[in-house]
């Protein structure tokens, strides 16, 4: 789940909800560990009881930011804190950019939940559709920037208008991974 650090209070509150419902689903919810709308998810599905994932843009003994040094520690000891960068890599503005490419690739999909135009969430959303993967944005992140109606009707992005059609499309994306997994167990073991 991405979104926008300066995030509005609509988009916090569907940050959570997303969050809590994908908990329901026995989903983890993976986002960046940023202020607003990654704070939002991560800290709902732990209180959800759920999993969820920090994949973050600096080295795995810094804290960035700041704000969010209790929550990090609480991700780490009770889901999971994942970095590509060296241990004590400080933060710098390519490795947020990398920090997304890697999400787009460990994550099942992108969730765009709110976003500007030249956000971090937006450059994640690319670069999924780049790498073949799975984008659901919401209507609000549609109706608000160009880039997001761009990307309609590329494969795999659909537009959700609510909470139900995020969990929605979810379910379909989950089946069909399942789908696929299951036919590539059958080519292993002929």
């Amino acid at each position: 789940m991405v979104g926008s650090r300066d995030a509005s209070d609509r988009g916090i509150a569907l940050s959570g909800a997303i969050s809590r419902a994908l908990v329901k689903e026995g989903i983890s919810v993976i986002a960046g560990l940023a202020l607003g709308i990654d704070t939002a998810a991560h800290v709902s599905a732990l209180q959800a009881g759920g999993r969820t994932v920090a994949v973050i843009g600096t080295g795995i003994n810094k804290v960035y930011p700041a704000a969010n040094r209790q929550l990090q520690e609480d991700i780490a000891a009770r889901g999971l804190l994942l970095s590509q960068f060296w241990p004590d890599a400080p933060p710098q503005r390519h490795t947020f950019l990398q920090r997304n490419a890697t999400m787009s690739g460990y994550g099942l999909a992108t969730v765009v939940v709110e976003a500007g135009e030249q956000s971090g969430a937006r450059a994640q959303a690319r670069m999924a559709v780049g790498h073949g993967r799975p984008v659901i944005l919401t209507d609000f992140v549609v109706d608000q920037n160009k880039w997001a109606q761009d990307l309609i009707g590329r494969p795999g992005v659909h537009v959700a208008s609510s909470l139900g059609e995020v969990i929605s499309i979810t379910r379909a994306i989950v089946a069909e991974q399942r789908w696929v997994k299951s036919a590539l167990d059958r080519v292993v073991s002929t």
